[in-house]
């Protein structure tokens, strides 16, 4: 249907706040509806109302959100990777070793402490001793059996130190002297050592693991394993 405009405004026609209108329309004239949708559409006002900056979304959007998300999750993986060997490696100007049993949970709670704090001063070098790469010649002759037996720091002038010292010289290098300050005292050492004596000797029950003859028994049969594999086999 069409809709007849039967009033022809003139040049004094009424005024709107909004706009003025500017052409008269015949009496006879008829406009049909949907012209005057579509004019009404194309209209500097009705176009003005979607900004030009708007771009449509993306159908492919879903897809790359996974693709960001793999990627992100390997990237954390790489870092998480290098933040542990370069703690591991630590500054090449250390001025203590740590030799630490990577098997031990508890003793690892302690070990991510200390390597904590010496991201700051870069003065430990953690050496794992359950490691496939431990060497006994790059740590005094500290073969595994004897390093398992109680804690061991070695100092860079070549000094092993063992017990309450090892822990006192390791915290002191991170600025955690204090906690272990009185044991400077040697009533103080004798009793903190026989403390410590008793959880090295039963770490390895309390902590659900077996006895240290039947690890070295497993590490040495694996080794066996390895020589067999290999052409050479290093003792």
């Amino acid at each position: 249907m069409a809709m007849r405009v039967t009033a022809c405004v003139g040049r004094e026609g009424l005024k709107t706040n909004a706009m003025r209108v500017a052409a008269c329309v015949g009496r006879e004239g008829s406009v049909p509806l949907l012209s005057l949708l579509r004019t009404r559409s194309r209209s500097p006002v009705a176009v003005a109302a979607f900004p030009k900056h708007i771009i449509p979304y993306p159908r492919t959007r879903a897809g790359n959100e996974v693709k960001y998300l793999v990627r992100a999750i390997q990237e954390a993986a790489v870092d998480q990777k290098a933040t542990a060997e370069k703690n591991d490696q630590s500054s090449q100007n250390w001025k203590i070793k740590m030799l630490y049993d990577g098997d031990c949970p508890l003793c690892m709670r302690e070990v991510n402490m200390l390597k904590e704090r010496n991201k700051l001063y870069q003065a430990i070098k953690f050496v794992d001793i359950s490691s496939e790469q431990y060497s006994p010649d790059d740590n005094q002759g500290l073969d595994y059996k004897t390093a398992m037996g109680r804690i061991h720091a070695i100092l860079s002038d070549g000094t092993v130190v063992t017990d309450v010292e090892a822990f006192r010289k390791l915290y002191e290098e991170v600025g955690l002297g204090w906690i272990y300050a009185i044991t400077k005292y040697k009533p103080i050492a004798i009793i903190a050592n026989a403390i410590y004596g008793v959880w090295a000797k039963y770490r390895l029950q309390i902590t659900g693991r077996p006895s240290l003859e039947v690890i070295l028994e497993e590490q040495n049969k694996s080794r066996g394993e390895a020589c067999n594999d290999s052409k050479t086999c290093k003792m």
